[in-house]
């Protein structure tokens, strides 16, 4: 045995530092494997046959001659899967999609419904074999067009309140010297991350073994073992690489269908989507109608806020694109309304997606408060200024740190914006008009209960095992910093393995609370851990090992608004005679926490305000109105953002600890999307002295909106 040593002549105080990714190397030269490429032995295949129906029933499926087909195993159906439970509250406090628990019954809820998995010796088989199997519908009437006044639209709750509401919205509008009173509309929006959806399961002495893509390996444990009825220690879910998620990697069709034909063959069964098939199976954004009403003095102080979204959701599943919270965080009225609702419509069920609600609701509010600012005669970003709340508008409660307004002023001097014409459609550069426009951001930061175990072991090295995702952030990274910190020692001294449900429960990577969950779990085993070695305690061959949970911790933290915010600022060119937007440049300046590694961060950061450039000018998809299906559901027909469309994009901070963390951390993943679309669609207004309050903003539409002669020239 030898004696332990916490390294305290080592590198410290890394958290804060740049560092390339402890992963990088494998996931550049090949050797990190996803979940569609590890090996098992006697590997099966499944595919899964999508309704081309919207609504109706399955009258007939003619397994027979597809059974006959070449490798073809089986064929699972409502006739003969098994069943499953779906009355059960999954891990976030919410109800499973029915997508998921596939084929319990014969009704076709949507165009995309799994209605069969046919599996196969080889994925080559298995997919001739599923376009063979000819499946007959009793078709019935579908309705998939959301619009404004629909007789079904109700007030829903979701992760929030439906509705709130203070003051008289009425009295506050009419006392108003300017009113702004408009409707902003976002569309269905994909995740379409690099990797597809893939699982593969098998059965190992009587024990599930999942191997999946997902944002959390307990969470989808927990649903398995619910859905399946068995024992949550009956069930293993490893998920060790993952190529990104944005909020689409929970449970879903494909996993349920793989351990459902892997009970029946006993055998690994492997089920991977196609990228078509993920467009109906993995969920989506839905698209929002945003009614948004402000009434403020001659100054630009608001004395009435009003914000009301609403989407669509499934006929069969209840999902809230939460929009109008944006409200509730940002700005405060005397008069201060805000509604979520929804409509059920013969769709698929939407999901959350990266920076849900805030994303599409701050494209709205940030929009209005730049007409209002246009109409009050008052400086964009002095009208943000002036309407900082000191506490929330909502819930009363103290920001736990806030500093948007340094955000701003930091912001405004590095772009530029004092030197601004605030007058649209004045500034020329050849065919091009230029504008710059400016929105605010916020996210929730909040935590997670976690466990995490931390191994002291005889060779001086350290084994961190929680069951974090690293769906692309690097959260490896992160940890491996945050943990050599808590034991004072190198961070080549720590290796951190994640993805694993054995591991324990742990936060999923979602909501920008992953690595703030798990470096708070990581922390306090660390600290537990090197307190215990700094008495001299020896270290046996197994090693010494600490075990942490945060549930208490974070129950007893003092309530208060915590989120991270931000200020963004962009320029863009315009072509009145093509309809051509380009983003030349964009800043983002953000108060989002402690950075644990700036190099990885601000990856996070930039590529959040990519995405918004994206879903400004290029993402949206089209459903058929006749047939309720998608026109063009692949990388073809739905456009995102590619590198010819970035310009010069820069990322940076202020410093921001939360006080109430114990490593100081935010979140930085969704924050860098949102107020993005807003910011180019103001510098779209600036560049052109029209309105687009309608994303994205394609070339057509700049074209029919035209450019007013007065002040960009004559019309295109």
């Amino acid at each position: 045995m030898t004696t332990a040593t916490t390294g305290r002549t080592a590198l410290r105080g890394v958290v804060g530092t740049a560092h390339t990714r402890v992963e990088g190397r494998d996931k550049v030269t090949g050797a990190a494997r996803y979940a569609g490429e590890i090996p098992f032995a006697d590997l099966a295949h499944g595919w899964l046959v999508l309704s081309t129906v919207t609504r109706g029933r399955i009258r007939s499926l003619d397994t027979e001659a597809v059974l006959a087909l070449p490798g073809v195993l089986a064929v699972l159906h409502h006739g003969n899967a098994p069943r499953v439970d779906t009355e059960y509250v999954g891990l976030l406090g919410i109800p499973p999609d029915p997508t998921a628990a596939v084929f319990q019954h014969d009704r076709v809820p949507h165009a995309g419904w799994p209605v069969a998995l046919v599996v196969a010796e080889t994925p080559e088989q298995a997919r001739e074999a599923a376009e063979a199997l000819v499946v007959t519908y009793d078709e019935e009437p579908h309705r998939t067009v959301l619009t404004t006044g629909h007789p079904d639209a109700h007030p829903a709750g979701g992760v929030m309140p439906g509705e709130t509401a203070k003051g008289d919205l009425a009295a506050g509008l009419a006392a108003s010297a300017v009113v702004v009173d408009e409707e902003y509309t976002t569309p269905e929006e994909h995740h379409s991350m690099m990797e597809p959806h893939a699982a593969t399961a098998l059965w190992d002495g009587g024990r599930l073994e999942v191997v999946d893509s997902n944002q959390g390996t307990t969470w989808i444990q927990s649903e398995l073992a619910q859905m399946f009825s068995l024992d949550a220690s009956a069930v293993r879910v490893r998920s060790e690489h993952i190529g990104g998620g944005f909020g689409s990697k929970g449970l879903r069709a494909h996993q349920v269908a793989a351990v459902m034909a892997a009970t029946e063959l006993q055998r690994p069964v492997r089920v991977v989507m196609t990228r078509r098939q993920m467009f109906s199976l993995a969920g989506y954004r839905s698209p929002t109608l945003q009614h948004v009403r402000l009434g403020a003095d001659a100054d630009g102080r608001l004395r009435a806020l009003e914000h009301r979204s609403l989407n669509q959701t499934s006929t069969v599943y209840e999902f809230v694109e939460p929009s109008a919270g944006v409200a509730r965080v940002m700005y405060d009225a005397e008069a201060h309304h805000t509604a979520n609702e929804v409509v059920p419509l013969d769709v698929p069920s939407p999901t959350f997606m990266r920076a849900p609600g805030e994303a599409p609701g701050s494209f709205a509010v940030e929009s209005a408060l730049d007409e209002l600012a246009e109409r009050c005669g008052i400086d964009p970003v002095e009208l943000r200024l002036r309407n900082e709340p000191e506490v929330g508008p909502v819930s009363g409660l103290p920001f736990s740190s806030r500093n948007l307004d340094v955000c701003f002023r930091e912001g405004a001097r590095r772009f530029g914006w004092a030197e601004r014409d605030p007058r649209p459609g004045r500034r020329r550069e050849g065919r091009w008009l230029l504008g710059t426009g400016t929105a605010a951001a916020s996210f929730h930061a909040g935590a997670g209960p976690s466990t995490a175990v931390v191994t002291a072991q005889a060779d001086g090295g350290f084994t961190v095992r929680i069951a974090a995702a690293d769906i692309g952030t690097g959260a490896r990274t992160a940890l491996t910093l945050v943990a050599a910190d808590a034991l004072e020692v190198a961070p080549d001294r720590v290796r951190v393995r994640i993805g694993d449900s054995d591991f324990g429960p742990a936060m999923i990577a979602g909501g920008s609370m992953g690595t703030r969950s798990w470096a708070w779990a990581i922390r306090e085993a660390a600290r537990e851990l090197r307190e215990r070695l700094a008495l001299g305690t020896p270290i046996p061959p197994e090693g010494i090992t600490v075990r942490s949970d945060t549930t208490e911790a974070l129950g007893a933290l003092a309530q208060k608004e915590r989120h991270s915010f931000g200020a963004q600022f962009a320029e863009v060119a315009v072509d009145p005679a093509t309809g051509e937007v380009r983003v030349r440049r964009m800043l983002g300046i953000f108060a989002a926490g402690r950075i644990v590694n700036p190099l990885t961060a601000r990856n996070q950061l930039v590529g959040g305000m990519v995405w918004g450039i994206s879903m400004a000018l290029h993402e949206e998809v089209v459903r058929d109105r006749t047939s309720g299906a998608l026109y063009a559901p692949d990388l073809a027909g739905y456009h995102v953002a590619t590198n010819a469309d970035v310009g010069d994009i820069q990322a940076d901070w202020v410093d921001d600890p939360d006080p109430d963390d114990p490593v100081g951390i935010k979140g930085v993943g969704e924050i860098g999307v949102v107020g993005a679309a807003a910011a180019v669609a103001n510098a779209v207004w600036h560049a052109t002295g029209v309105r687009h309050r309608s994303l994205p903003i394609r070339p057509d539409r700049i074209l029919s909106a035209g450019v007013p002669a007065s002040e960009g020239g004559p019309h295109a």
